[in-house]
């Protein structure tokens, strides 16, 4: 198995599998792929546990049910257009290298990479819509794909340094490294007045800081969306 990622804004991931060679995907996200393959749908694809694990994904942000692709005894090929202009990342996931992203930013991974709910934390109406901010785990063994949204920034933290980061901005960290959010006070926000939520990220450890959000994305082309007949008062 093998992978390439070709385009630019709009990246496509190709991957490229040898006879009998397995990927898991989210059901709908692959564009297109090579006659022949075999499809199977379950909440078990990814790292077990059934039923529950596959809640736990929702919990995540993820769907409930997985889509595992089979290759033909020819081989094939799949691909997956991203979602947001942005970059997708290849990653080894292992014992030692277990990753948290942000919410909708897994693609796709090998059988042995579990995908489940790693944090949760709801900051107040308005800046996430009221959801707050949710980051889903990879660990387990095996190779995994992630879709981050805009140009990415690769910081190294060493121990007993941090960063304040906007939660949107912070698109995948080491798992291990300490999170906190709190309110900041002296920042403007026009939500919160002079207040602003930001995370405060501990080292040691790697995280990846991405340059555009999906809530700034839909606030920029909301006012060029069409308006539904009889929005307008008089």
């Amino acid at each position: 198995m093998h992978s390439t990622i070709t385009g630019t804004t709009m990246p496509v991931l190709h991957i490229t599998l040898d006879a009998g060679e397995q990927v898991v995907a989210e059901g709908g996200d692959i564009a297109w792929l090579t006659t022949g393959f075999e499809m199977d749908t379950s909440t078990t694809h990814a790292g077990g546990g059934g039923f529950l694990n596959g809640l736990k994904r929702v919990l995540g942000g993820g769907q409930l049910f997985l889509t595992r692709y089979t290759a033909p005894r020819t081989g094939g090929q799949l691909s997956i257009a991203a979602q947001l202009p942005g970059t997708i990342r290849e990653i080894t996931v292992d014992a030692a290298d277990t990753y948290m992203v942000q919410n909708g930013s897994y693609t796709a991974s090998t059988l042995g990479v579990d995908v489940s709910v790693g944090l949760q934390k709801r900051l107040g109406a308005g800046i996430f819509g009221g959801a707050g901010v949710v980051f889903q785990t990879l660990s387990g063994t095996g190779t995994a794909w992630v879709q981050l949204a805009g140009e990415l920034t690769e910081v190294e933290l060493a121990a007993g340094e941090s960063l304040l980061i906007h939660p949107g901005h912070l698109a995948m960290y080491r798992a291990g490294m300490p999170v906190e959010f709190a309110t900041v006070k002296g920042i403007k926000n026009k939500v919160f007045g002079d207040s602003m939520f930001l995370a405060e990220v501990h080292g040691p450890g790697t995280m990846w800081l991405q340059s555009m959000t999906p809530a700034a994305l839909a606030a920029a082309i909301q006012p060029y969306l069409p308006k539904p007949q009889g929005s307008d008062r008089d």
